[in-house]
């Protein structure tokens, strides 16, 4: 177990003071590659504090890039190129060769972070206290397992307020996080069917659905998003797109996309769509899109959402908006699953959620996001004309594509990490090929204005610009 000495009156977040002690840990070579570490639950008792703050610590290091989860089987420490000499145990896979410890990262531009200076500490702390003070004994009993009806019909009316969305709120399942509800809609489909995926695609649902042993069928992506041509030369009956900002590249699907993905899957009754509603809170050009569940009239889309980005990682809270065909199929088939998320945590989100707290977070974080994203935009307006700024519109990251350049994309993450700073190579998304240029992704959501400037001047000196 990690011997962390916590400082429960120290200025530092108890989260924040775990995190620490594993980044220290991991780049000292103590904990190496493929180690697993300690449960949520275990260490939280051996450190006697509440297993959220462990939660938070877990999901920052994952956020970063630090560790990886994995479904049922707990945390493990990533292979992490360049931060240190990180011995592999024996029985892992070959790593390939560590930098010096010395080496420190001085600028992270990961694309899966938030700003944790602004998370809604007080207002969180308020409504947690007041959920304890005010709680009964129901919820400290077994609770539905979609999830509470009352964060339910929060959830639905925030859906249809913002997002468009039309649903009941039976229609609606609550879990721990999208991996959760993918994996939970697999005993809802039938086996074997074929996916088709936008390449390049978010990896961790990718890994579901390879995992749980699908055939997956990579699809190109154009300027409007999944090329619907070539998803109909395929036999896949299920297709996962992320059209509000596809992920990696940023693209945003337009309405009239949108209504040839719904027609193709009007055209067979078996054949259903997954929209991950990915970064959906954050645009920054023209009026929000309604989510394309909205515009399904026939019970073809499948909509998935969570908390991550708009309050923080930590809360571990997605949901799932089901056709009422899959309804069905859920009540006969997977209804007797416990859910996954405590009554008390889906209380405190349900206040958070009707009381306003939510919605003055969001258009809070979203003029805070706003103003990274236009400082990054303008202080790379002086790179050459021949690095291209892409999937800027919405979400929380941005990327660069070299046109020109006689490097290739590790060559150039390799030269920012030697530097200090960590970029994230766009062809690591791919479930097969490359980027057809280098190109890589910067993430600003967790960075100060002073960090990226930092960040961008030392990516201006090692690619020489």
């Amino acid at each position: 177990m990690f011997h962390v000495s916590i400082d429960h009156n120290g200025k530092e977040p108890m989260y924040a003071q775990i995190y620490s002690y594993i980044v220290s840990e991991i780049r000292q070579g103590h904990l190496a590659c493929h180690e697993k570490l300690p449960s949520e639950r275990a260490l939280a008792q051996d450190l006697n504090i509440s297993r959220n703050t462990v939660t938070m610590a877990y999901a920052q290091l994952e956020s970063e890039g630090y560790v990886e989860a994995f479904p049922k089987r707990g945390y493990y420490v990533s292979e992490i190129d360049g931060l240190l000499d990180m011995p592999a145990r024996k029985d892992s896979m070959p790593v390939r060769q560590q930098h010096s410890d010395a080496e420190k990262i001085l600028v992270d531009f990961s694309p899966f972070g938030i700003d944790l200076q602004n998370a809604p500490y007080r207002q969180w702390q308020k409504l947690s206290k007041e959920t304890i003070l005010d709680t009964n004994a129901q919820l400290f009993q077994n609770g539905d397992s979609q999830g509470d009806r009352s964060l339910r019909q929060a959830i639905r009316d925030y859906l249809h307020r913002a997002r468009g969305v039309m649903c009941t709120e039976d229609q609606i399942v609550i879990g721990a996080g999208t991996d959760y509800l993918l994996m939970l809609l697999t005993r809802l489909l039938p086996e074997h069917m074929k996916v088709a995926m936008e390449n390049p695609v978010y990896s961790q649902a990718y890994k579901v659905f390879h995992n749980f042993r699908y055939s997956i069928a990579p699809m190109p992506l154009d300027e409007a998003g999944m090329d619907i041509e070539a998803l109909k030369r395929t036999e896949a009956t299920l297709a996962f797109v992320t059209p509000s900002h596809q992920f990696p590249l940023g693209i945003i699907m337009p309405v009239k996309r949108r209504l040839q993905l719904l027609n193709w899957a009007y055209e067979r009754e078996e054949r259903y769509i997954i929209e991950d509603d990915y970064d959906s809170e954050f645009r920054y050009q023209g009026k929000p899109i309604p989510a394309l569940q909205g515009l399904d009239t026939r019970g073809k889309v499948i909509y998935l959402g969570t908390f991550s980005k708009a309050i923080s990682p930590a809360i571990r809270i997605g949901y799932m908006v089901l056709p009422e065909r899959l309804c069905e199929i859920y009540h006969q088939q997977a209804s007797f699953f416990a859910t996954t998320v405590s009554r008390m945590e889906q209380e405190v989100v349900r206040r958070f959620l009707t009381d306003g707290y939510f919605e003055r977070h969001l258009n809070r974080m979203r003029g805070i996001y706003r103003a990274k994203h236009d400082y990054m935009l303008n202080r790379m307006s002086e790179w050459p004309e021949d690095v291209e700024r892409k999937g800027y519109h919405a979400g929380l990251h941005m990327l660069v594509e070299l046109t020109n350049a006689t490097n290739t994309e590790e060559e150039l993450a390799e030269l920012a990490l030697q530097a200090g700073v960590k970029v994230y190579p766009l062809s690591a998304y791919y479930i097969e090929g490359t980027a057809k240029r280098p190109s890589l992704l910067l993430g600003y959501a967790n960075l100060s204005e002073q960090e990226m400037q930092t960040g961008l001047q030392l990516l201006e000196k090692v690619w020489g610009f």
